[in-house]
């Protein structure tokens, strides 16, 4: 069973190590030798009144670290020469982001209104209110999610439900998100194995079309859409619990989603037997897209969960892993249509992509 023990940072942030079932590591970790600090001020959201996005200006982030070398990493457990995020030894080490574009500030009571502005009135602001944490899967410093024992993995699902259940509860707080970013082609700017997990203070855009599409289509959109796929030609992975496919409208190079057969909410809803088939599956699909070409694959991993807004509740967790790189030298640029109309171009067919992941897994 995975142990969790919170911790508290030179700052006042909240710091949580989770541990393997099998972990010799002690109950007591070393407390966090850094003299006391001030944290940023909370980012301020503007209203895109033209779409009515919110777009939070936070400008703290532009300080944040930039591939520092490996000595000097803010994510390896901390040393004499460098005092770094996490104070001592762990296995998965979970704190609160130093620069966050949401946070530290909550609201005082939830309220659901809290981002509505029916009118969309120009110039509407609001402060950032929200958290945004880091997720550190290993200490060590070189390596991937991917590559790392099904334990692991396991113990990183299991942070993930802990942190999701925790941040639904704060105040304010309408959407959990928990997300890897992997390569420099994707913006990473730590080379350190981890991920985030954002909590939003309003429905995302990606989660605001969905449940409109709910609303046209029906409350079992998921459960028909699952059949759909499963009676198709891109699946990728069935297990008893879960399945990843190609899906019939890939907008990406790579791009694979996987769905759990029962319809849950959140990773918090999951009950044992479906995140340990999880960590097995996901750990496979991970292994699979480096194999895809002789270096590893950028991607973007994210955890799509159910909003906490009315119909909601139809909304059923799903991860969709997406690559930018459509050939080993080449990459995918969202330019003109993608970026500017929000129009898609698919460069392969998602049949060809599903067989050439299929290729990639049995390798």
């Amino acid at each position: 069973m995975t142990k969790k023990i919170a911790a508290k940072l030179f700052d006042g942030r909240d710091l949580f190590y989770f541990d393997d079932a099998t972990s010799a590591l002690p109950n007591e970790r070393k407390s966090d030798s850094r003299q006391a600090g001030e944290r940023p001020a909370v980012a301020q959201m503007r209203l895109d009144s033209l779409t009515g996005d919110w777009v939070s200006i936070a400008a703290a982030r532009q300080n944040r670290a930039f591939l520092p070398p490996a000595n000097l990493c803010p994510l390896c457990p901390t040393t004499a020469d460098n005092l770094s995020e996490v104070p001592d030894h762990f296995d998965v080490a979970v704190f609160e982001n130093k620069s966050p574009s949401f946070g530290p500030a909550l609201l005082d009571h939830d309220d659901a209104g809290y981002a509505v502005v029916p009118n969309l009135d120009l110039g509407s602001t609001r402060d950032s209110v929200g958290r945004c944490e880091v997720v550190v899967f290993s200490p060590e410093h070189t390596g991937s999610l991917g590559h790392l024992p099904v334990e692991r993995i396991r113990t990183v699902i299991e942070a993930w439900a802990d942190r999701t259940l925790a941040l639904q509860g704060l105040p304010g707080v309408r959407q959990v998100f928990p997300f890897e970013n992997r390569g420099q082609e994707i913006g990473v700017t730590l080379h350190h194995p981890h991920g985030q997990i954002y909590s939003y203070p309003y429905v995302t855009p990606r989660t605001g079309k969905l449940l409109d599409s709910i609303a046209k289509f029906g409350h079992d959109l998921f459960e028909k859409t699952l059949a759909f796929e499963q009676a198709g030609e891109r699946v990728l992975i069935q297990g008893e619990h879960f399945t990843a496919y190609v899906p019939f409208a890939a907008r990406w190079p790579v791009e694979i989603h996987l769905l759990p057969h029962r319809h849950v909410q959140s990773l918090d809803q999951l009950a044992d037997a479906e995140k340990a088939e999880l960590a097995i599956i996901y750990s496979r699909l991970l292994k699979g897209l480096d194999a895809i070409y002789d270096s590893p694959l950028p991607y973007i991993s994210a955890w799509h969960q159910a909003p906490l807004v009315a119909g909601g509740e139809n909304v059923r967790l799903q991860l969709q892993i997406t690559s930018p790189k459509r050939a080993a030298d080449k990459l995918k640029y969202l330019a003109g249509s993608e970026s500017a109309m929000g129009a898609f171009i698919a460069d392969a067919a998602p049949e060809t992509t599903a067989a050439m992941l299929r290729e990639a897994l049995g390798k």
